[in-house]
């Protein structure tokens, strides 16, 4: 992407035909957007990033933080014979895993071609294929109370409008006292240049300014849409849906870690959090 030093980070965008701006993005126009932008640049983003995510790897991040050793969706065992939902799945790499653990996962995403990227990689492996589902995460198409447990590695909630809508939506589905633990940006990056380098080490923006990371056409169309919320913001939107925060997870940069991806460097990785992982359970 290319970063000037008014506008917000981002993860994976990169804007090639049209302009960057800050401005309002309503519903409607985010998720058409991120849908049209994650089917358009699947094949690149697993070309380039799933050799680091695996077929079947549950990482919270690019600190490459696993489920394998964090245990926050629960302790080793814990997992078998739960019903889990993963949103924003992308090529379902972390479900895979979580079969792998005895539970039974749901991949959700809002883009085909990410899904069809899942069942490439089922085919190639000649198991049994993992659950796949297309649905915009602030509408869930699921019952009341359909699943244990409920996740998120850097999926769907930066790219929806009405995170709100969707701790709602992730509260209906769950069932008494499941848990809901989703990774995203550290809010304190959308203050700094999404840069590795030591350009990305000065605050040239608002950490409070909410306002949407738009990249739009020629004729002024979203095609890409990133939603900022301060940390304050995501605990009022958990409690308010009804969760419990038992946690806030800030992965440190491993040592021996040298990859970058985009703004994620060691670098930047030794002087502030580059991921917030929120651990919450259903009331």
């Amino acid at each position: 992407m290319a970063t000037t030093p008014d506008t917000a980070p981002s993860i994976h965008a990169e804007d090639e035909d049209g302009d960057a701006v800050r401005r309002d993005a309503a519903p409607a126009e985010t998720s058409r957007a991120s849908r049209s932008w994650w089917d358009r640049n699947a094949d690149e983003y697993q070309d380039e990033h799933g050799e680091f995510l695996g077929d079947d790897r549950f990482t919270w991040c690019p600190e490459g933080l696993d489920e394998a050793e964090a245990r926050l969706l629960g302790p080793a065992g814990s997992l078998r014979g739960l019903d889990v939902l993963e949103i924003g799945a992308g090529a379902a790499q972390c479900s895979r895993w979580l079969a792998a653990q005895g539970a039974r996962p749901v991949a959700l995403d809002l883009s085909f071609r990410q899904l069809q990227h899942s069942r490439r990689i089922d085919l190639g492996r000649g198991g049994e294929p993992v659950a796949v589902v297309q649905a915009d995460a602030e509408v869930l198409p699921f019952a009341d109370g359909a699943f244990d447990l409920a996740c998120s590695a850097y999926g769907a909630v930066p790219f929806c409008a009405d995170t709100a809508a969707l701790m709602r939506e992730v509260h209906r589905v769950l069932r008494p006292g499941g848990r809901w633990v989703f990774s995203v940006t550290h809010p304190i990056r959308w203050a700094f240049p999404d840069e590795p380098g030591p350009e990305g080490l000065t605050a040239t923006a608002s950490y409070f300014d909410r306002t949407p990371y738009v990249e739009q056409d020629e004729t002024g169309q979203a095609t890409y849409v990133e939603h900022h919320r301060t940390l304050g913001d995501r605990v009022r939107e958990l409690t308010a849906a009804g969760f419990q925060l038992l946690d806030l997870v800030e992965p440190e940069w491993p040592a021996g870690l040298e990859q970058e991806w985009g703004g994620w460097s060691p670098l930047r990785g030794r002087h502030f959090p580059g991921t917030a992982i929120f651990v919450a359970r259903r009331g």
